[in-house]
């Protein structure tokens, strides 16, 4: 089996089809059409149905997919492991998280690691939770950080730290300046969050708001799809709703005033954010140089720094 074919497979599934696949690998379409022919013929099966509107994954295709992505991995991983041999913490790193992560001191600590690691080409790429996980299972990314562990037995999850979410709402809430809020005194608000999203499994952190206002007695409460933290931000700032968002990923709307802590009693509510790569991957220096700086990321505690002034 050649490793050219495999290739060309694995990218008319991921490019969505012919045409785009052999764009990206700089191949003529006959040329990529060729190499999925002999594939085909090799594993006597097809792999996908040819139909008017591009080419779907037959039952083969979809029970070699997996197995094709991860030969590719493998072989990165190869690649990187003699790369190693000449010399200790160099290489490229590509790092796949939340992208909610993004808007942190992550972003900080990243570029204190660029800094301090010159000779490391990091790449960052930002994608929900299982999506994260996704790029580290087929190799398009060396380490993800996401939030919750993958129960997935080919990844490793280690924890980083827990991540407080946080009751915020407008300075200019009926509930800004209150020093303690028993949850009765939130129903009828309108609760800005995520949109759910398609696909196995629920998304960790759109499902988090949901437990906390059933904890609350609040299931029946609006809520407000937003589909971007920095406009969920914006609009509980001009006091369209208010929303259960991640301490550290306020820390400069709280800092500066605009955003407040709604004081919720029995309030306290945390979602893991964890590292996930491969098992059986091999882990260059590189990628063990950024697993230990991200394994040292304590993000400050900003909601901690807030207080109110009445009881409601």
């Amino acid at each position: 089996m050649e490793l050219d074919h495999v290739e060309a497979f694995v990218a008319i599934v991921r490019r969505g089809g012919f045409s785009r696949a052999a764009a990206a690998l700089h191949l003529s379409q006959p040329a990529i059409s060729r190499r999925l022919h002999l594939l085909e013929h090799e594993l006597g099966a097809p792999l996908f149905d040819r139909v008017r509107s591009g080419a779907t994954l037959t039952d083969a295709g979809r029970a070699f997919l997996p197995h094709a992505e991860a030969l590719l991995a493998s072989m990165r991983d190869g690649v990187e492991a003699v790369g190693a041999l000449r010399g200790g913490d160099r290489g490229a790193v590509t790092l796949a998280i939340v992208g909610t992560l993004a808007s942190t001191t992550l972003t900080e600590r990243l570029r204190a690691f660029r800094e301090a690691f010159p000779a490391i080409d990091l790449r960052v790429r930002t994608a929900l939770s299982r999506e994260v996980s996704e790029l580290v299972r087929r190799g398009d990314a060396t380490l993800g950080l996401r939030y919750e562990a993958d129960p997935d037995p080919d990844l490793v999850s280690t924890m980083v730290h827990d991540e407080p979410l946080l009751p915020v709402c407008s300075s200019r809430h009926r509930l800004a300046r209150a020093r303690h809020v028993r949850p009765a005194a939130l129903a009828g608000e309108r609760w800005i969050t995520f949109p759910p999203r398609p696909g196995p499994g629920p998304e960790p952190y759109s499902t988090a708001l949901a437990h906390r206002l059933a904890a609350w007695g609040l299931s029946a409460a609006e809520v407000i799809h937003i589909d971007s933290l920095t406009a969920q931000k914006r609009m509980v700032e001009a006091g369209f709703g208010v929303a259960l968002m991640p301490d550290s990923s306020v820390d400069e709307e709280l800092r500066s005033g605009t955003l407040r802590v709604l004081p919720v009693q029995a309030a306290r509510a945390t979602i893991a954010v964890v590292l996930v790569h491969r098992r059986r991957a091999y882990v260059s220096g590189a990628a063990r140089a950024l697993m230990a700086a991200l394994a040292a990321w304590r993000p400050a505690r900003a909601g901690r720094r807030i207080r109110g002034r009445r009881r409601v």
